[in-house]
């Protein structure tokens, strides 16, 4: 028999346990949100100019793509106690779809028709990831299966920035690296990997630990740089 006094403090251990690791998953849930709204004012010029002028679709399909794997990881029949993930990525899913379509929508002839196969390829790879891991795995086997298809989808996202990163270093500017995507980045990351780490889910906290280890770097170039603009500006002009 345990003793009162134990079984209490032991309860309210396990309670202070769930809420820090909700708390992780709601805050990056909410840091996601901004990052799947910050295309919106791209996509209001591209519809208000009723062209994709030189903006690619690429981005979006790959982020499409890469929300239906972790959605499909957070959902029960894959994985238990990470519904966060499902539900931050499903609502994710949603906006990359919207993205897609309207890009779709107002691209040329050609573009359009590429994108509409690179779609259509989408749905066919998240319908044989679902098909796959329900019909040759048991729930143990899935779990891995989807997890490491999700670890290497989200490592391949958060590793998109070395391009911004090395553009950075070579021109010492901060222009084309926003400030504030660069922070809700980090934010989301960071949260998801103290979720991942809380819950003990390898499959969530290797990816953000990387995500969040970019996003650091994206954040000391961009006070660096920063900083050294000002400085620039700042010098007295010599007249001869």
């Amino acid at each position: 028999m345990i003793p009162s006094g134990i079984a209490a403090a032991s309860s309210s251990s396990a309670s202070f346990y769930d809420i820090c690791s909700y708390a992780a998953g709601i805050a990056g849930n909410v840091f996601a949100f901004v990052l799947f709204v910050s295309p919106m004012p791209t996509f209001k010029r591209i519809v208000q100019n009723k062209s994709t002028e030189e903006f690619s679709g690429l981005p979006y399909i790959y982020s499409l793509l890469n929300c239906l794997i972790c959605m499909w990881y957070g959902l029960p029949c894959v994985s238990y106690g990470v519904i966060l993930v499902a539900t931050v990525n499903s609502v994710g899913a949603a906006f990359q779809l919207v993205y897609v379509i309207l890009f779709i929508r107002y691209a040329n002839s050609a573009r359009k028709l590429r994108m509409s196969a690179l779609l259509a390829g989408v749905a066919c790879v998240f319908a044989a990831i679902v098909f796959v891991s329900l019909e040759f795995f048991d729930h143990t086997t899935r779990q891995t299966f989807v997890g490491y298809l999700s670890v290497a989808s989200l490592i391949s996202m958060f590793a998109s920035p070395l391009s911004i990163i090395s553009l950075v270093i070579r021109t010492k500017s901060v222009e084309f690296m926003p400030f504030y995507l660069s922070l809700a980045t980090f934010l989301m990351s960071i949260s998801f990997f103290a979720y991942g780490m809380l819950l003990h889910d390898f499959f969530i906290y290797l990816p953000n630990g990387i995500g969040t280890f970019l996003a650091v770097i994206q954040l000391v170039l961009y006070a660096y740089y920063s900083i050294n603009s000002r400085e620039d500006s700042n010098m007295p002009l010599l007249v001869s």
